[in-house]
C-alpha cells in the first residue's frame, strides 16, 4: 500500500493524534536520578563539571531527597565521597561514612523513595581503582569479598537495591551470596553488566574523586568495541543473580541496549553518564541547541532502544518537564 492510498501525514495532523498513536511513552517513573554525598556540615556545593547537580552532606540530603519526591521521580542512585581513603577502600564499608549515614537519614523521612546504592571501590582507595590493586592490576578474587562487605553495610543502612559497578569477575555471584546468608533474600541486585571503559566518565569522576592515580581500567572495563562481549558479561550476571542490567554509558551504545533487550527478559537500565550530560549543558550555555527538546528527545530514545529505567543527571529538569506536557 502506497502513496497516494498511504499517507502517513494523515495520522500527525495534530498533537493529540500524534499522542494517541505514540509508540514510546516516557514518564517521570522511568527516571532515577544521581546524587552526591560528601562528609562534612551543611554542604550543597555545585560540582564545577555538572552544573546544576551538588555535593550534599548527610545533614542537608533530605532537602533534595524532598525535592525528588516532590517531583514524582521514583529513585536516587547514591554516590558517596568518604572522609578517608586507603589501599583497601575500607571507608566503603564503614558505617559512619556518608553514603551510609545518607541511606538512614533519607529512608527516615521519606521511606518510600527507593535508594539504590552504587557499589564500587574506585572512590575509595588511594590509588583510584576498583578493587585490591597490587600497582600494576587489579586482583579480582582478592576484591570480590570486599564488595560483599560493602553491599552488606548498605542494606544494613537502608538501601533497597544495590548497584555493583565494579565489573569484577563473579561479582553478581558474591554479593547474591553474601546477602542471602544475611537475610537479605529480598534486596534486588542492579548489576553494571555492560560498562565500558568510556572517555564519557569524566566529569563523574571530578565529582567522585575516582579517577585512578595510575593506568587505567580497560582490563576490567569492556572494549567501546565490543558488542558481542556485552551479551555474554549480561548473562553471566543474569546466571549468577542479577535482577536488573544496566548498559553504561547510554548514548554511543543504543545498539548494545537494543541487543541486550531483545535477548533478555530482564528489566533494562541504562546511564545517561557525566559526559553525556556536560556535553548537552555546554552546548546549552551557549544557545546552540534546544535543552528540553534535546533532553526528551535522548531520554525518549534510551526508551525506543529498550530501556525500562534511565539514571540520568537531567532528571529534575525533565521530570517538571514532563510534568508540565
Amino acid at each position: 500500500m502506497g502513496f497516494p492510498i498511504y499517507r502517513p501525514r494523515r495520522l500527525r495532523a495534530s498533537e493529540n493524534l500524534c499522542a494517541m498513536i505514540c509508540e514510546t511513552d516516557l514518564s517521570v517513573k522511568d527516571l532515577i536520578y544521581p546524587v552526591f554525598v560528601v562528609p562534612g556540615k551543611n554542604v550543597k556545593r555545585e560540582i564545577e563539571s555538572l552544573p546544576g547537580n551538588y555535593h550534599w552532606s548527610v545533614d542537608r540530603i533530605t532537602k533534595i531527597a524532598e525535592k525528588v519526591v516532590k517531583l514524582g521521580i521514583p529513585a536516587i542512585i547514591l554516590f558517596g565521597v568518604p572522609s578517608y581513603k586507603d589501599a583497601t577502600g575500607s571507608s566503603a564499608w564503614d558505617m559512619k561514612e556518608p553514603v551510609q549515614q545518607a541511606c538512614k537519614a533519607i529512608k527516615k523521612k521519606f521511606p518510600d523513595l527507593v535508594i539504590i546504592t552504587d557499589l564500587c571501590l574506585c572512590e575509595y582507595t588511594d590509588h583510584g581503582h576498583c578493587g585490591v590493586f597490587d600497582g600494576c592490576s587489579v586482583d579480582n578474587d582478592k576484591t570480590l569479598p570486599l564488595l560483599s562487605k560493602v553491599a552488606l553495610s548498605h542494606v544494613k543502612a537502608g538501601a533497597d537495591i544495590i548497584a555493583p559497578s565494579n565489573m569484577m569477575d563473579g561479582y553478581v555471584q558474591e554479593i547474591r551470596g553474601t546477602l542471602d546468608k544475611a537475610g537479605f533474600k529480598d534486596i534486588p541486585i542492579m548489576a553494571y553488566s555492560a560498562k565500558y571503559a568510556s572517555a564519557y566518565y569524566g566529569p563523574f569522576r571530578d565529582a567522585a574523586d575516582s579517577a585512578p592515580s595510575k593506568g587505567d581500567r580497560k582490563s576490567y572495563q569492556m572494549d567501546p568495541a565490543n558488542s558481542d562481549e556485552a551479551l555474554r558479561e549480561v548473562e553471566l550476571d543474569i546466571e549468577e543473580g542479577a535482577d536488573i542490567i544496566m548498559v553504561k554509558p547510554a548514548m554511543a551504545f543504543l545498539d548494545i541496549v537494543r541487543r541486550v533487550h531483545d535477548t533478555f527478559n530482564l528489566p533494562l537500565c541504562v546511564y545517561n553518564v557525566s559526559g553525556e550530560y556536560a556535553m548537552v549543558k555546554a552546548a546549552a550555555e551557549k544557545s546552540w541547541i534546544d535543552e528540553k527538546r534535546i533532553v526528551i528527545e535522548t531520554l525518549t530514545g534510551f526508551k525506543r532502544a529498550g530501556a525500562k529505567m534511565i539514571i540520568t543527571y537531567h532528571a529534575l529538569d525533565a521530570a517538571k518537564w514532563l510534568g508540565a506536557k
